[in-house]
């Protein structure tokens, strides 16, 4: 048994060793607070810049006003021996000597099956009234990068529900593809009736910068739908920072890949790439970047590839993300805006959407012509390319010669090619043409090619 005197000893022991921490943690704490802290020495309205304290990119700071309101950023440059912090929102007014200090580290997104069926802001927070999202997993909101050698080949066809783009454009599982068009052409239609058509186990929705009254409206109709319990949509209204429609962006790329290393086949839908390179522009200009082709400054360029690289088939065929991006032709532009050059020449194929179609009220407005899937060939059988090839003859001779048949001009039996395009054109017209509703299998597409083709 121990003696008094060495219980007493004891005692003093773990005193002095609780007393001894007790003071280690006051002085690292004390430390962490000045470490950690710094205080705003300018301010534009959005960025601001702080004293320099050692943090890493992504940090979230917080910004504790002087006038008691509390403001949210997030840490994304330095510049002159200063932080650069790029502000979620305005909740507050913001004044030199403020304090800031680093709250949390945004690199990883918490996941989870519990996300199906909701909607979520640019940082995980529900925006649905649906309560808390119980989400345990994690996964890097820049993504890990996958060797393309481990990837899987594209050799499936995913199946997204409408008969021109299954018939002339045909889509791999895992592929990438671009929905280029203007303003106003039924982009938004044409998504909400893939999102509800396409066959995926998971669909991720990205909708980034876009109007508000747009974004409740696409929202509740998803969600109203039959494939409700396995979407999730990631919603960043125009009026948000550009860093939190970046942020956006990235969260739902990841989303994506956490269900794809599940196994699952997953649909990532993103509107708009444009908009997020916008958020991009802005992001960089403010840490002086200079701007380049049409004001983008060379980070918007690198951040496209960053982007889509993320999505596509997993190791070794283990899951697949086949990618939609809408990009926005400014002006309907779809030659020399930047980022739908650059777009195009990373995507495995786009498809374009006709402001005239549109306005002859075919829906949707698919341009066949300037429409094309890199992996079409390699997906289909034979006779399917030698229709599609075909139709894409008949529809560029009609078009070309369309202000001809319009003046009178044309006379039947002087070009065998024109007299079968101007005999079928309403029926192309009919089979380009697709109800908003209606869903049309691949499967179909046999039967639909012969009452066309013959």
């Amino acid at each position: 048994m121990p003696t008094r005197n060495q219980n007493s000893e004891q005692v003093l022991s773990q005193t002095g060793l609780s007393g001894l921490l007790e003071r280690v943690q006051r002085q690292v704490s004390s430390r962490a607070s000045i470490k950690f802290r710094g205080t705003v020495t300018s301010y534009d309205g959005q960025v601001i810049e702080c004293s320099k304290f050692p943090a890493s990119l992504g940090s979230q700071c917080t910004i504790k006003s002087s006038s008691g309101g509390i403001s949210k950023g997030e840490l994304i440059g330095f510049r002159d021996d200063k932080n650069i912090i790029f502000q979620y929102d305005k909740s507050s007014d913001i004044f030199s000597g403020d304090e800031v200090y680093v709250s949390d580290i945004l690199k990883q997104v918490r996941v989870g099956p519990t996300l199906l069926g909701r909607v979520i802001d640019g940082l995980g927070q529900p925006l649905d009234g649906l309560g808390v999202i119980d989400a345990v997993d994690e996964v890097p909101i820049d993504g890990n990068a996958i060797n393309p050698f481990d990837r899987g080949e594209i050799s499936e066809i995913f199946d997204v529900g409408i008969k021109s783009i299954n018939a002339v454009t045909t889509i791999g599982r895992g592929q990438r593809m671009g929905i280029i068009a203007g303003s106003g052409v039924g982009k938004s239609v044409l998504l909400s009736m893939i999102t509800r058509s396409a066959e995926a186990d998971v669909i991720v929705v990205g909708l980034i910068g876009e109007r508000g009254r747009e974004l409740a409206s696409f929202t509740k109709e998803i969600t109203s739908s039959h494939s409700k319990h396995k979407v999730v949509i990631v919603a960043v209204p125009a009026d948000r920072s550009a860093l939190l429609r970046l942020q956006g962006a990235k969260r739902a790329t990841s989303i994506a890949e956490y269900f794809r290393d599940q196994g699952k086949n997953v649909l990532l839908i993103l509107d708009s790439l444009t908009r997020v390179a916008h958020a991009q522009r802005e992001i960089g200009l403010s840490l002086g970047e200079q701007p380049t082709a049409r004001g983008y400054p060379p980070s918007v360029i690198s951040l496209i590839p960053e982007l889509v690289e993320r999505t596509g088939a997993g190791i070794n065929s283990f899951g697949s993300i086949t990618s939609i991006y809408t990009i926005l032709a400014d002006g309907d532009d779809t030659v020399s805006d930047p980022i739908v050059d650059n777009a195009r020449a990373i995507l495995d194929g786009h498809i374009v959407l006709s402001r005239k179609l549109a306005q002859q009220g075919i829906y949707p407005a698919i341009d066949i012509n300037n429409s094309v899937s890199r992996l079409m060939a390699d997906l289909c059988t034979q006779d399917h390319l030698n229709r599609a090839i075909s139709l894409r003859r008949l529809i560029s001779v009609y078009t070309e010669n369309q202000d001809l048949i319009m003046m009178g001009g044309y006379i039947k039996g002087q070009d065998a090619d024109l007299d079968l395009a101007v005999d079928l054109w309403p029926k192309i017209v009919n089979f380009l043409a697709q109800e908003k509703a209606d869903r049309y299998p691949f499967d179909e597409l046999e039967t639909l090619f012969s009452e066309l083709l013959g």
